[in-house]
Formats: C-alpha cells, sequence, structure tokens
C-alpha cells in the first residue's frame, strides 16, 4: 500500500512528475482553482500537476498545516510567485491502495488565482511542462 501523503510530499520535494504515475488512480478526479469543471483520469490529472509543479514548487513553497485522517487529508500551503504570495489548500482523497481519487486545489487571494490561471495556461498551452 502506498503512503499517499508521503510520496506526495516526495513528488513535490524533487519536483519531479513522475511518481504521479503511482500515486494517481486511473479514474482519479481533479478539481483545479481556474478551471470551471472537474478533470477526470490520470493523465489530465497529471498534466495539471505537472504544470503545477513548475509554477508553484519553488523554494518559498511549505505546507503550514496538514490535517490527515484514514483516507484524506487537508494539506494548507503558502508559496511566494513573482512577489505575489499564494495561500491556498489541497484537499486529497485516496483508496484502500492509497492511489489518490480526487484532488481538489483551493487558492487565495483573487490576484493569486489570476496569476496561476495565467501561468499555468501558458504552460498547457506549450506543452512544456515536465512529465
Amino acid at each position: 500500500m502506498i503512503d499517499t501523503i508521503q510520496t506526495w510530499h516526495e513528488v513535490l520535494r524533487s519536483r519531479n512528475p513522475a511518481g504521479l504515475s503511482t500515486l494517481l488512480a486511473e479514474e482519479v478526479v481533479f478539481h483545479s482553482p481556474v478551471v470551471h469543471t472537474p478533470q477526470f483520469g490520470r493523465a489530465i490529472t497529471t498534466r495539471y500537476l505537472a504544470a503545477a509543479l513548475q509554477v508553484l514548487a519553488n523554494d518559498s513553497f511549505t505546507y503550514v498545516r496538514e490535517v490527515i485522517g484514514a483516507r484524506d487529508a487537508v494539506l494548507e500551503f503558502e508559496v511566494e510567485v513573482d512577489g505575489i504570495m499564494i495561500n491556498g489548500v489541497d484537499l486529497i482523497r485516496w483508496d484502500n491502495s492509497g492511489q489518490i481519487i480526487d484532488f481538489k486545489v483551493l487558492v487565495r487571494p483573487l490576484k493569486a488565482v489570476n496569476l496561476l490561471h495565467q501561468k499555468m495556461a501558458a504552460l498547457l498551452a506549450s506543452g512544456e511542462q515536465r512529465s
């Protein structure tokens, strides 16, 4: 069984999305702070999380609070990007094997949401994110 949160922390620390292939369930659902509809499946979730690793996983990124249950967790983070302080929450739910089945990201304030939308859209459109 996968230690879900520990594995997620390793992916984040290494900034290497390769670890997502075993961490994400095939039927994972991803909820972006800037996309209206949920995204379904490992492939699209990997694309979004790989882009997020490039945009957010800098030296200022830190989880400031973690609430972890038997099969879900709330991880609050702070990071500075382009001089803007971003405060956000990762809501993660996993199955019995430890694979993530639902990943939701919430971000504040509005100027942080706008910045993330701009940077993520550019990365996803260019196809330049590491996978």
